[in-house]
């Protein structure tokens, strides 16, 4: 048996003396013991705050797995004497929450509130969601949604409006650490590893607590005076994939991270991003395509062959397929980082977007237009048009835009790259327009 005392209601989902997970066994008994989530739990903490005053609000726990949600929903309930009752949305419907809805009625009844904590709430739909609000709203439970997805696009605007929304954090390193302690507290040895090897385990365990409490459970499996290092580790046990959801929130926040970081000229943490996303499972394909937008909205005429890049990294993907054709984006990673940046061409399409739809229908100047019959030529089509080609500087300095409409300045270049050479073009040009025509 443990050295520790049950765990409140854990308890008894086991006989006695049935083994238990480490993992169970280790579970906090109160708030103080929780790790990682000091930030919600510390006495000036909006939790700390709410269980010093004994009134809890529905809230929202939102957190990658592992990291203790579901714990401290229990703590909460033990800590302000509320019924804790815990239900899963993947397993539960509509005839398990009218159960559970009455229960709470007569127990309000008795003088004793309810904790209702769903898991992983996110996958209950819309309607089912709107089902709580009137039971939130008297008072007949206090909600704890526990979800590992971001609750603006997976929860309805009624519910949020009603419950408090707290972030959980992933566990750190120093968190990690505790844990492994108290395994080894429990245990009564250390876990059989090297320096090296306990560092690995951490950064293996990804921040999620009840992961890295169940690797070490199998490392404390292994025969007496087994010391693994680095390698030994690796191969003892599996190392599992990055949390990462190629249709959720992961997704955006991770291919948000390799944008900015190219944005930003951090050609290194980029390439620690595309990797990171090639780990997840992430398409090659999905990544290439936006890469050539980044060339094209992020560089563009500051560097004119990043898109040219752009386009052979994902020819040569296509070609090369997996595992190879990875390496191909990799360079354009590269080469999109250190290339110089502008957007002046993304903003002076977005400008001309604006300037198309607040002019509507103007008819361009009729002097640039053709005349292929001759009543376009006797209403004025094509009549005093300039050929370019024929001026001595090669630069009729006419007026392309429509009759009435004054002359916009859309595309800005900057200082930087190609487009340095193209402002020198520019300026040239309005020098000569402004000579020709009195234009600016």
């Amino acid at each position: 048996m443990s050295k520790r005392a049950d765990n409140g209601g854990t308890g008894g989902l086991f006989e006695a003396g049935a083994p238990r997970p480490l993992a169970d066994r280790l579970r906090p008994r109160n708030l103080g013991e929780v790790v990682g989530q000091e930030h919600l739990l510390k006495p000036d903490g909006p939790l700390g705050r709410m269980v010093a005053a004994r009134r809890l609000a529905s809230m929202i726990l939102w957190g990658p797995p592992g990291c203790g949600k579901t714990t401290i929903a229990r703590l909460l309930a033990q800590s302000t004497d509320l019924h804790f009752e815990p239900l899963s949305a993947v397993f539960s419907g509509v005839a398990d929450l009218r159960k559970v809805f009455d229960a709470a009625k007569a127990r309000r009844v008795a003088g004793q509130g309810t904790l209702l904590f769903i898991d992983e709430i996110h996958r209950f739909n819309r309607s089912q969601q709107d089902g709580f609000l009137p039971y939130v709203e008297d008072g007949t439970i206090t909600l704890v949604g526990a979800t590992t997805e971001n609750p603006s696009f997976e929860l309805n605007a009624a519910l949020l409006s009603r419950a408090q929304v707290f972030v959980l954090n992933r566990l750190d390193d120093t968190a990690l650490e505790k844990l492994l302690s108290r395994a080894e507290a429990e245990m009564g040895r250390p876990l059989p590893l090297e320096p090296d090897a306990r560092a690995a385990l951490k950064a293996m365990a990804d921040g999620d607590g009840r992961f890295c409490l169940n690797l070490c459970e199998e490392l404390f499996a292994l025969p007496e005076g087994t010391v693994l290092d680095n390698n030994g580790l690796a191969t003892t046990i599996q190392r599992r994939a990055p949390l990462y959801d190629k249709a959720q929130e992961g997704h955006y926040n991770l291919i948000s991270a390799l944008h900015k970081s190219l944005r930003g000229s951090d050609t290194d943490a980029a390439l620690y991003w595309y990797t990171r996303m090639l780990e997840g499972g992430e398409d090659p394909r999905y990544i290439a395509r936006r890469l050539t937008r980044f060339a094209v909205e992020d560089i563009g005429m500051a560097d004119p062959n990043a898109l040219t890049q752009a386009i052979a990294a994902w020819d040569a993907y296509e070609r090369l397929g997996s595992p190879e054709g990875e390496l191909a984006i990799a360079q354009l990673v590269i080469y999109l980082g250190t290339a110089p940046k502008s957007n002046a061409g993304y903003t002076a399409y977005k400008s001309a977007v604006r300037a198309a739809k607040e002019t509507g229908s103007l008819m361009p100047p009729k002097h640039i237009l053709n005349a292929p019959t001759k009543l376009m030529k006797q209403i004025g089509y094509g009549q005093g048009y300039a050929y370019d080609h024929d001026t001595a500087d090669g630069f009729s300095g006419q007026n392309y835009f429509p009759d009435g409409m004054a002359r916009r300045d859309f595309y800005q270049p900057v200082e930087r790259g190609f487009e340095r050479e193209i402002k020198k073009r520019q300026d040239y040009w309005a020098k000569l327009r402004e000579r020709k025509t009195g234009e600016g």
